[in-house]
């Protein structure tokens, strides 16, 4: 298989999962909601009614969103991600086996870029988590190899949700060949951590201990729930699962698992220990939901992790370096196993096709940059027969109730501001809603009541989401700098 023909796979990898994505509308599927130009509220940029779990990515849509289309962008950032997980997986199949043949290269771009883990999270609608995920094999390559900037730089992409900030500096640190690096790295990776780190200090976010258990990992036909995680799949929610592993191709994850396993011996250490950390951690939540509940309740910032499943993709780098160890015949095995355990990736990643949707622009213009409060309106809305986030919680700055209920299990409830703007309409008190920050009150029948208070203050937020793009452009610079630097030779005066 030569150099065009890896290219040419990899291209097939990533236009086979993401080729839905072209079509024109909005992108919107449970968790994922980007309209054309989303607002910059203080919701966007972490200071909202809510725990900042999507800063820096809303703020940085919001931003974008002033001089572009903002779903094009995240399509493109999407694209690239994959991309660049295919780029990742081949560098670090040579980093860890420099005589790979381009079936075991094959191989470990397939491990990476197709997996259970990404397709699922795809379904939940948690793109940048994917795109952190995909990433992790380039940080691990890059961080083996002495190539501290490129390890940061690519931390910095991955760090677009908090998940993908603490996943990726774990890696970069794990794999990092000195002490001084791993500093650099755990460095790095605090300052891209900035935007959610602030506010989850000033904020109070509290996670109800139950919600640990209805966000474990579930089992999936024929192989339970360790045979799902040790395949990288196992998600909580049963609708983002693909046909194909409630039908038995799950096996062909487990399969696929003993086929890498084969390898382990020369795999290095560190990839080793972060895939039983990924796995092991998952594992344990799902044995003991009352332990997990306890560090997610009482552990400041713990509720990042009460959805335990995705600590799986810890072990992405170890399975890609794993493939790439493999000889031929294995590396063949791997490859088909790889593809077999989600078949129907292509076909179900369909439901990512964009809508379209409407939003009131005239309310949104009224609203200018208020606070808005829509009774009885929840989180989640139902859009041709698809559950997605309420397109008003994007394209404006909407009082957030934030309740969430998994299988009729209140996992989040009501903020206290929510509460307390719900009995302040109730009791039809518009001076209390306005010292609480409301600026409008939009009924179900579309009628409208305003009240005096002024927009909520964006500077902070919009000042770290700066702070967190200059960060990732000097980080970028350093290693672009240090990759051209290093291509370059002396010249000989004999030459």
């Amino acid at each position: 298989m030569s150099r065009a023909l890896l290219v040419a796979w990899a291209v097939f990898l990533v236009g086979a999962l993401t080729h839905p994505l072209l079509a024109p509308g909005d992108l919107a599927l449970r968790d994922m909601l980007v309209l054309d130009s989303p607002a910059l509220s203080p919701s966007a940029v972490g200071f909202g009614d809510l725990p900042a779990r999507n800063a820096p990515q809303d703020g940085v849509l919001a931003l974008v969103g002033l001089l572009v289309d903002a779903s094009w962008f995240a399509r493109l950032l999407i694209v690239a991600g994959a991309g660049t997980g295919a780029f990742g997986a081949a560098r670090l199949a040579r980093v860890v086996n420099p005589r790979a043949s381009a079936w075991a290269v094959a191989a470990a771009m397939t491990v990476a870029v197709w997996n259970p883990f990404v397709v699922e999270r795809l379904l939940q609608g948690q793109w940048s988590l994917v795109i952190a995920a995909w990433l992790l094999p380039l940080v691990a390559a890059a961080a083996l190899s002495g190539r501290v900037y490129l390890s940061a730089a690519t931390v910095f992409a991955a760090s677009l949700t908090p998940t993908g900030a603490l996943m990726a500096s774990l890696v970069a640190v794990a794999t990092a060949r000195s002490w001084a690096a791993r500093a650099g790295l755990l460095l790095a990776g605090a300052a891209v951590s900035v935007p959610w780190l602030v506010p989850g200090f000033l904020g109070a976010a509290d996670s109800l201990a139950s919600s640990a258990a209805a966000f474990a990992p579930r089992a999936e036909q024929f192989v339970g729930t360790p045979g799902a995680l040790l395949g990288l799949g196992g998600i909580w929610n049963a609708d983002a699962v693909p046909a194909s592993r409630e039908n038995g191709f799950a096996l062909f994850g487990v399969a696929l698992a003993a086929v890498l396993l084969t390898a382990w011996r020369r795999c290095p250490a560190p990839l080793l220990i972060l895939t039983g950390l990924g796995l092991g951690g998952a594992t344990l939540a799902w044995l003991a939901p009352e332990l997990m509940g306890l560090f997610v309740s009482e552990v400041p910032g713990g509720g990042l992790l009460r959805d335990s499943q995705k600590l799986v993709m810890l072990a992405i780098p170890g399975y890609v370096a794993l493939a790439g160890l493999l000889s031929r015949w294995p590396a063949v095995a791997a490859l088909a196993l790889a593809l077999l355990q989600v078949p129907d990736a292509p076909r179900e990643l369909q439901q990512l096709r964009p809508v379209e949707i409407a939003v009131d622009t005239q309310l949104v213009e009224r609203a200018d940059g208020r606070d808005v409060y829509f009774p009885g309106r929840g989180t989640l809305v139902e859009l041709d027969g698809r559950v997605i986030l309420d397109p008003y919680a994007r394209a404006l700055s909407k009082v957030e109730s934030g309740e969430l209920r998994v299988d009729s299990h209140v996992t989040d409830l009501p903020t206290r501001r929510y509460q307390a703007v719900e009995r302040a309409w109730a009791a039809g008190d518009l001076g209390l809603l306005e010292r609480l920050g409301v600026g409008l009150i939009v009924t179900p029948d579309g009628q409208v009541t305003e009240t005096a208070a002024a927009p909520q203050p964006t500077r902070t937020g919009v000042a770290l989401t700066l702070w967190w793009l200059a960060v990732g452009a000097l980080l970028t610079y350093l290693a672009t700098r240090r990759s051209s630097s290093s291509k370059r030779r002396p010249v000989s005066s004999h030459e």
